[in-house]
């Protein structure tokens, strides 16, 4: 072989060597990026909630997070602290960060129509979760059935023995959608057994402490009535501390919903006749596994349609379940909400004492 063969072949050998480390390098450097975009691929989710001041928002996040992310979901939760502008600026940034579903429980059912607009434009599904986002066209409205929530309330009131005349409503803000549903409910059990509501009022964000100064306020009114219905339990709190300060705790029949600690307290102490239980765990599962549906570009069986002042919607309608006392122990402790000696806490405690008490006349004697 002459010295220009041997150079030549020594050439080419090079160039097809460095051709394949360059190759090797472009396949590394594939798969990193099919690395990359499998990360980027993974479903992403945005929920921005209203606050977590009402005590079963953080079930309903915990449980909806464990859920996407066992199904391989990434979750940015957000809290808009109950500001409304606070609230269109997570959702914007959402839409900024292109995630696959944005999760509202929203504050103003009014006030968010141009900002999902503009994320549906973008081409993101929105859920609302548990409150109805107005004239929106979101891919899913998910909720429990509201206006059967106030006809449980309403149904408690009048079986709850006694005669029944009058009753209050201290209920949540008019701007939150389910408020308006729960309120058409229970009056119409009201109108069917000719009971009145002599007067009303909404707390403003639901604040439950304008509950509270509405009892202070109104002491005639609340001496006429019968009855308070409580927009959730948390208002039922505020309006107890009042009741009991008037020695009227007990007295006056309460009734809300959420099934708070305190509320289920309450009822099985006799100052707070029923509360409504929403089972937010099976809420909440269902509402991720909807989310990761539409991600999926799933299409979505929902039992209901309901108009949102625009055009019919998809809308996911759970049972609420009445709760007082006869029930307590199957539904709120069988399912494992609240545990029996939280529930049971003070009447245990009462009961000690009233054996101390015993105890001690007994030795006198």
């Amino acid at each position: 072989m002459n010295k220009y063969v041997k150079r030549t072949v020594i050439g080419i050998a090079l160039f097809t060597l460095g051709f394949c480390v360059l190759a090797g390098c472009g396949r590394t450097q594939e798969a990193d990026d099919k690395q990359q975009d499998g990360q980027e691929s993974k479903v992403r989710i945005g929920m921005s909630f209203d606050s977590f001041v009402i005590e079963r928002w953080q079930r309903d996040r915990d449980v909806f997070v464990s859920t996407a992310k066992e199904m391989g979901a990434e979750v940015n939760v957000q809290n808009a602290n109950g500001d409304i502008e606070e609230q269109i600026s997570q959702i914007e940034y959402f839409i900024q960060k292109k995630m696959d579903v944005i999760v509202v429980v929203c504050i103003d059912s009014d006030a968010l129509t141009d900002v999902v607009n503009k994320a549906k434009n973008a081409g993101i599904k929105v859920i609302a979760y548990d409150r109805l986002i107005k004239n929106a066209g979101v891919d899913l409205y998910i909720s429990f059935d509201n206006e059967t929530v106030g006809t449980q309330m309403a149904e408690a009131i009048v079986k709850s023995g006694g005669e029944v005349h009058n009753v209050l409503m201290i209920g949540g803000p008019l701007a939150d959608n389910n408020v308006s549903m729960v309120e058409k409910g229970f009056k119409d059990v009201m109108k069917k057994n000719h009971i009145n509501i002599i007067d009303s009022m909404h707390c403003d964000g639901w604040k439950p402490e304008l509950g509270a100064s509405y009892i202070y306020e109104n002491v005639d009114k609340v001496n006429q009535a019968d009855a308070i219905m409580c927009g959730n339990d948390d208002i039922a709190t505020y309006v107890t501390r009042v009741l009991a300060e008037k020695r009227l705790a007990g007295k006056i029949g309460l009734v809300g919903q959420d099934a708070d600690l305190a509320a289920c307290q309450r009822i099985v102490e006799g100052t707070q006749i029923m509360t409504v239980y929403k089972p937010v765990e099976k809420l909440a599962q269902k509402a991720a596994e909807f989310a990761m549906a539409l991600a999926n570009g799933e299409e979505i069986e929902a039992d209901h349609q309901i108009y949102d002042g625009r055009q019919e919607i998809p809308y996911v309608a759970l049972e609420p379940i009445s709760v007082d006392k006869s029930n307590m122990d199957r539904v709120i402790i069988g399912s494992g909400f609240h545990l029996k000696e939280d529930v049971y806490l003070n009447v245990r405690d009462q009961e000690t004492e009233e054996d101390g008490e015993q105890g001690t006349e007994e030795q006198q004697e």
